[in-house]
């Protein structure tokens, strides 16, 4: 799964890096959790520029039949999106980008829970695929929702999850806000090349969700 994530890098290199006209402002943030406010990079129309907007990290989803219960849904998992009645209209039609520069895993440990930053190796910003949902009621935010595989060699040993995330070079084909069929983006729902990125311990900060700073980042 993702989360918990970080967006520190410079605005000006977040918008060079997506292809957005405007600088954003926007906070460094080293603890981004759920139900938080979360920059996200959209497509709304054919032939439109890419947006950058603050949307709410998690999709409420309808009361259903089942055992699920709890709060929004943060993770979708990406092999069943296509199908999945909750998320197959938003596949189709309302894909998302979430740009971060870093995300927390967790692995369990003989002395307890151990958080893993996970990075690229260069420490350019990449992207979450997400997907959104229009707000329920006037005056709220949009939501989204941050689509999983499985994990590539690096994650393997401290989780059996990552987000998927998207090529730079695939950018286009994933926020494209035509109709898309399944089958035609099924290759991007794969696990990035380990090699890739980079994956190091650090501190008990970032295990509170209330902590926010560049101490959630110090070593182990």
């Amino acid at each position: 799964m993702c989360g918990r994530f970080t967006l520190t890098l410079p605005p000006a290199l977040i918008a060079e890096a997506f292809g957005l006209d405007d600088v954003p402002i926007l906070e460094a943030r080293y603890n981004i959790a759920p139900t938080q406010p979360v920059a996200v990079v959209r497509r709304l129309r054919s032939g439109g520029g890419r947006q950058l907007e603050l949307l709410r990290w998690g999709v409420t989803l309808p009361p259903a039949p089942g055992p699920r219960k709890g709060g929004p849904l943060i993770n979708a998992r990406s092999e069943s999106i296509a199908t999945r009645p909750a998320f197959r209209d938003a596949f189709r039609r309302r894909r998302c980008l979430v740009p971060a520069d870093g995300f927390y895993e967790w692995s369990a440990g003989s002395t307890g829970r151990q958080a893993f930053h996970i990075a690229r190796r260069d420490g350019r910003p990449f992207a979450f695929a997400g997907l959104w949902e229009p707000a329920t009621r006037p005056g709220t935010p949009a939501s989204c929702v941050i689509l999983t595989t499985e994990p590539n060699e690096l994650l393997r040993p401290i989780h059996d999850r990552m987000p998927v995330i998207v090529d730079p070079a695939d950018y286009d084909r994933w926020l494209a806000p035509e109709d898309a069929r399944p089958e035609a983006l099924a290759d991007l729902l794969r696990p990035s090349p380990a090699e890739t990125l980079a994956a190091r311990p650090v501190g008990p900060a970032v295990n509170n969700a209330q902590n926010e700073g560049a101490a959630c980042l110090d070593p182990a």
